[in-house]
């Protein structure tokens, strides 16, 4: 027990807990936000998805000249292909998402605590337990959403199909395959996602605890609490270590889910055949592919959304 006033006493000065929130406001003011970080990092998942369903014999290998060449074809507006749809299913999503994560979060911090980890294992174990659950509860309205907004940013590229719109793709895809082609891919977005989540946030929460310890935090129940630019620094950090371990152990499984799902109908490969395809084009490197941009996404994504996600919440703890 004194270990656990311990941890809430040191970090309860850099972190806020779901109970003290007011929900109204968090999800209210977290959609305006949250839309705002996606507008401006929405290009990047464009880039790295195109990377990874290019052909052998695609001449844009690289995350620079897939720029060079949806700029020259469709300008700006090319870098944001299936943004309304994305951002039409996103806030549902992220709202289940933060739901999820908060109050697993609490209930996980309370089943790990009688085995006396240290508090880095603790935070790592716990907010991984709260990733992999809020992605799983999560994944029922993204996949969809992922399945419509990818096919229409690789539409006319590398031999896909062209569509008016993410409506005409939800048509089409309900005609040729019914409600499970919105589903195309879903065992691998929850195998994706999921151990993603659960990496990035279990690595979020570790990090910052080793870091809060290696700035001299925590060693003294009595120390004046962070600044706000120190706890704002340490947050960032720990969203970039967290992109970055994330990104470099999922990204083969991303690269193989996003090439099921833009498939055309009339191919329909299966996930060995995209496999075999890969490893014959590129060996295994071929996994990699858009490593760089998934790497910068997720660093920029997870560093954004998180320093988003705990401005909101300070933004939104309930007056005494």
């Amino acid at each position: 027990m004194e270990a656990s006033n311990s941890r809430m006493q040191t970090f309860g000065q850099t972190e806020i807990n779901w109970d003290k929130l007011d929900k109204t406001k968090f999800y209210v003011v977290g959609a305006g936000i949250f839309t705002g970080v996606t507008v401006a990092l929405y290009p990047v998942s464009v880039v790295k998805t195109r990377l990874q369903v290019a052909s052998k014999d695609t001449a844009e290998r690289s995350a620079f000249s897939v720029i060079r060449g949806i700029l020259k074809t469709d300008g700006i507006p090319g870098l944001y292909r299936g943004f309304g749809t994305v951002i039409t299913g996103a806030i549902p999503a992220r709202v289940i998402f933060l739901t999820a994560l908060e109050t697993t979060k609490v209930a996980a911090f309370s089943m790990v605590e009688p085995f006396k980890f240290s508090e880095p294992t603790q935070a790592a174990i716990a907010n991984g337990i709260a990733g992999m659950t809020a992605s799983l509860f999560a994944q029922a309205v993204f996949v969809p959403i992922d399945v419509i907004s990818q096919k229409l940013m690789v539409q006319g590229y590398s031999g896909h199909a062209k569509y008016n719109g993410g409506l005409d793709v939800a048509r089409k895809v309900l005609k040729s395959d019914g409600i499970r082609g919105l589903y195309r891919g879903f065992g691998l977005s929850v195998m994706t996602y999921s151990p993603s989540s659960a990496v990035w946030w279990a690595s979020y929460g570790s990090s910052q605890r080793v870091i809060w310890r290696f700035l001299g935090q925590g060693t003294d129940l009595k120390e004046v609490a962070p600044s706000l630019s120190t706890i704002v620094a340490v947050q960032a950090a720990g969203g970039i270590i967290a992109g970055a371990t994330a990104s470099c152990i999922t990204t083969p499984l991303d690269t193989i889910k996003t090439r099921l799902q833009v498939m055309g109908h009339e191919k329909r490969p299966s996930t060995r055949q995209v496999v075999k395809n890969l490893i014959a084009d590129d060996g295994w490197k071929g996994f990699y592919r858009g490593l760089g941009p998934r790497f910068f996404s997720m660093s920029a994504w997870g560093t954004s959304m998180i320093l988003a996600y705990e401005y909101l919440k300070r933004l939104c703890v309930k007056d005494d």
